[in-house]
């Protein structure tokens, strides 16, 4: 089954404190333009941010929102302010001493080989590499158990000068003879899609565009997608809101223009419409959602029947849950859902008997999150999260247990996947200093071999991680993994990194980085706490963050500083929080909520007006979990963390250092081009408040290494300088 995962604000890639503050920001018009601050020995004179008399009515509550014009992105007025601010905040950056030494040292670590998880695909396997300093993976095929120099299949590389087109997602074709892929450029979300001939290594002339929240399910000599009509004129593609999302089919060779709509609803302009197709072909299965609720409807056609030729057999009808086809065992679908069990079980549904009463359970639910299922080789390989780490076991299509996979340390483990052929399949593992390194498992005798293992100019040997419970405001027991140097001093004196989500049933699991591999080696601790809202144990730990209670999130996340601080581990001043899109959130409202809490922040790609996100773009898929200024009740929910909103004049904030991109279409830049602005205006403290924004650049995913390097490098730069840290000390 093509897997098709709906990107909500991960982001990203994707990979991100409460007062009850009320009533709009008042600060002087000319404060910020003529106000200089310090910060060490640098000052910084911030550009002019005009103030407009933008006014809304909520339920009776004026909200000014003085800075509404930094909404038209395409505008003189908004081009001219995003580059004086970049200008301010590069000339800050410049300055730092040591800014240039931890580019090199980032370009050194970066450079190493890095592997994706391969695919088997008709004897053949297709893998991503990255040779060290590549702006862009690239995908290679090789004949699967040789040793021999893979391919070059597709270089992303080539497909744009400045290496900031990436490639998006690969779909290959059941009987292994194309290959679907998506594109997409400056790290938009709106993607396009061509194909390969994979016989010839020649492109086809199809080529599909104004597609996203889409994968490519193969049937026949085509295959289904889903994407939205062309902008009208004159609409921002990059902010426009995104409305009747489509289903259709392509058949190869034909124009777009040709393609056959499949499924669509005029009625509802908000909700995503995807679809699988199973791997024998047999089934078409439709995943729908409003746009209101958090979970999906889930709808079944089969294409044997001539009979059901225009028609989708309903399985699970409610929007509340989230279900999904891990594959079916001949007429019948294997189906994970977390109805009736919130940490989730796998379920078998005879389409033509539907109704509850006649499904089977297969893997019932457990102690741990059912995280994801594979069915493989006429196995099922079940993921489990036990405590925000993996735990794989293996089952039979019958939900007979035959055994757990042996990982090679406490980690995140990945991949699995393949065709009910298939005797093995490849995985990816790592942890906090464990490089991702790519295994080979056998399916019948459980035993994992090592098929690609990075080298990396770092000593994973010198530090530790650890994972420790603390109390939230409320009692409940937060997990938290802490690494860095083994034989660290709890004296109160280390550079700390507090990053989290708390979020969109998201798990933040352990993961390596090299960028945070620079902070370590300098001494730094590493702290990513789970909070409420993300999914590492189910559902009721994901509501638990939900509108109304996404005040939990940040009281969990202020929880954590207050421990790292407690324990010795930091102080406020050296204590830097940190978090993208709903982890932006995150930081923006917690900085706005406890300003004394710590003494950097990094809200990255945020989003900070929680009055109007739903208006731009797919805003309005987070309404479920956030609620929206349109009712009354969660209007008042969300004025009282809104980050925009609750920042107060006259008040010393963190140092901050808001990072953003020009082609972020998922949380608009405008989020945090109103932020910097009023930020700037309120702030009376000595530190610095500055805005980063990349070009050429989106939410996260498809960032060229280039611009990560540059941005890590100024991100540890700023950190360091702030907190009067000097890295590269012995």
């Amino acid at each position: 089954m093509q897997k098709l995962f709906v990107p909500v604000l991960a982001l990203a890639v994707l990979a991100s404190c409460r007062s009850s503050q009320s009533g709009a920001v008042a600060a002087p018009e000319t404060a910020a333009a003529k106000r200089a601050t310090t910060s060490s020995s640098s000052a910084v004179q911030y550009p002019e941010s005009k103030k407009g008399n933008v006014k809304d009515d909520y339920f009776g509550t004026t909200v000014a929102d003085p800075y509404r014009w930094l909404e038209d992105l395409d505008s003189p007025e908004t081009k001219a302010w995003l580059e004086a601010q970049n200008k301010v905040t590069f000339g800050y950056l410049s300055q730092i001493p040591f800014r240039d030494k931890i580019r090199e040292r980032l370009t050194t670590i970066w450079n190493y080989e890095r592997f994706g998880v391969p695919e088997e695909e008709g004897g053949r396997l297709y893998f991503s590499k990255n040779d060290g300093l590549q702006n862009q993976a690239v995908l290679y095929v090789q004949q699967n158990g040789q040793e021999g120099q893979p391919d070059v299949l597709l270089d992303p590389n080539k497909f744009s000068a400045d290496g900031t087109t990436a490639l998006a997602g690969t779909y290959f074709s059941h009987d292994h003879r194309y290959l679907a892929y998506a594109t997409s450029g400056g790290g938009s979300d709106w993607q396009q899609m061509k194909v390969l001939d994979l016989k010839t290594r020649q492109p086809l002339s199809d080529e599909l565009n104004w597609v996203k929240v889409s994968g490519a399910a193969w049937y026949k000599d085509g295959f289904f997608y889903s994407r939205y009509d062309a902008p009208k004129k004159g609409q921002n593609q990059l902010s426009g809101k995104n409305e009747f999302h489509k289903v259709y089919y392509h058949q190869l060779g034909k124009p777009q223009s040709a393609d056959k709509l499949v499924y669509e609803n005029p009625k509802m302009p908000l909700g995503f419409r995807t679809v699988g197709t199973t791997e024998d072909e047999r089934f078409l299965v439709l995943y729908l959602t409003d746009g209101k609720a958090d979970g999906n409807r889930l709808a079944v056609r089969d294409l044997t029947d001539p009979k059901q030729a225009n028609t989708f057999t309903p399985l699970i009808s409610s929007y509340e849950y989230n279900n999904s086809v891990v594959g079916n065992v001949g007429g019948q679908l294997l189906v994970r859902t977390n109805y009736k069990a919130p940490r989730y079980r796998v379920v078998l549904i005879d389409p033509k008997k539907p109704q509850e009463a006649n499904w089977k359970v297969v893997l019932p639910e457990t102690e741990n999150k059912l995280e994801g299922v594979d069915q493989v080789g006429g196995y099922l390989v079940a993921s489990y999260l036990k405590d925000a780490s993996s735990l794989v076991k293996v089952y039979t299509e019958k939900g007979e247990f035959k055994h757990d996979v042996a990982l090679p340390a406490i980690g995140t483990a990945a991949g699995f996947g393949g065709k009910r052929t298939a005797k093995s399949v490849y995985y990816a593992f790592t942890s906090f200093t464990y490089p991702t390194t790519i295994y080979k498992y056998d399916l019948a005798t459980n035993t994992s071999t090592v098929f690609r293992a990075p080298k990396v100019d770092v000593k994973p040997e010198d530090y530790v991680t650890n994972q420790v419970f603390f109390a939230s405001k409320d009692g409940t027991k937060i997990p938290m993994f802490i690494t860095h140097k083994k034989g660290i001093k709890l004296d109160g004196k280390n550079p700390t990194y507090l990053y989290a989500y708390g979020g969109f049933n998201i798990s933040l699991t352990p993961s390596f980085s090299v960028a945070r591999m620079l902070w370590l080696e300098n001494g730094g601790v590493l702290a990513i706490p789970n909070l409420r809202g993300g999914g590492e144990y189910g559902e009721a730990w994901h509501q638990a963050g939900m509108t109304p209670n996404k005040q939990n999130v940040f009281d969990d996340f202020i929880a954590a500083a207050e421990y790292l601080k407690v324990t010795g581990y930091t102080t406020t001043e050296k204590l830097a929080m940190a978090g993208g899109s709903n982890g932006g959130l995150l930081v923006g409202a917690t900085m706005t909520q406890r300003p004394d809490l710590c003494g950097v922040a990094f809200p990255a790609v945020g989003v900070m007006d929680m009055l109007r996100y739903q208006k731009f773009t797919i805003g309005w898929n987070w309404a479920p979990e956030y609620g929206t200024s349109d009712n009354y009740n969660q209007f008042q929910n969300l004025y009282r963390f809104s980050p925009l909103h609750t920042l107060k004049p006259g008040t010393s904030y963190p140092a901050t250092l808001i990072t953003t991109a020009d082609h972020d279409d998922r949380v608009v830049p405008a989020h945090s081009f109103k932020f910097a602005a009023a930020l700037q205006a309120a702030d009376a403290g000595p530190r610095p408040q500055l805005i980063r924004v990349d070009v050429n650049a989106g939410h996260g995913a498809g960032k060229s290494t280039k611009l990560q390097i540059e941005e890590w490098a100024d991100i540890w730069a700023f950190a360091y300088h702030s907190m009067d840290v000097k890295p590269f000390k012995k």
